[in-house]
């Protein structure tokens, strides 16, 4: 089954780039809950389904030659949810920025930078960590633009528009 996915997603790839590519693409991180509620599953399964079309999806970007990926993954707002979303939440980060230090190899073979963007500092202690190990893990990669990853942690879009400016000079 995944040679057939391998195959179609090629194929879908070199149809796609005999038209124009965009340099940057972005993505929010929206409707996770929906999902949950609409497969009767845990909310936090939702999300975990969420990250997990997000890979399928970088995989794409990176195949179509993306430059830049931004992933708008949470917000201030988010915070007002229950404490077991949000502690699942933050878990459910943390284990996927420790998947990419784990990934390192790949990070480092594909070139992919990953940035952090808002203030992190409301985050859980483990997270932090997680953040700046993949962050100065990737620091030095240069084969492809930046993959930003902002946490999002800024609480009007003209803060995010600031942020963005600022990470592109």
């Amino acid at each position: 089954m995944e040679w057939v996915k391998l195959k179609s997603r090629r194929l879908a790839t070199s149809v796609l780039r005999c038209g124009p590519i965009p340099r940057h693409v972005a993505f929010i991180m929206d409707g996770n809950r929906r999902y949950a509620k609409k497969m009767n599953v845990e909310t936090v399964k939702g999300h975990a389904a969420g990250f997990e079309t997000l890979k399928h999806t970088l995989e794409w970007c990176m195949d179509l030659g993306v430059e830049v990926v931004t992933v708008y993954a949470f917000s201030l707002e988010n915070f007002k949810r229950s404490e077991k979303e949000v502690d699942g939440l933050m878990k459910l980060a943390e284990e996927k920025f420790y998947e990419l230090l784990e990934e390192n190899e790949m990070v480092h073979r594909l070139g992919v930078q990953i940035r952090v963007l808002g203030d992190i500092s409301r985050l859980p202690q483990g997270l932090q960590k997680a953040i700046a190990k993949v962050v100065s893990m990737s620091k030095d990669n240069d084969k492809c633009a930046p993959v930003f990853v902002p946490v999002g942690l800024l609480s009007f879009a003209r803060e995010y528009i600031f942020v963005l400016q600022r990470a592109f000079r």
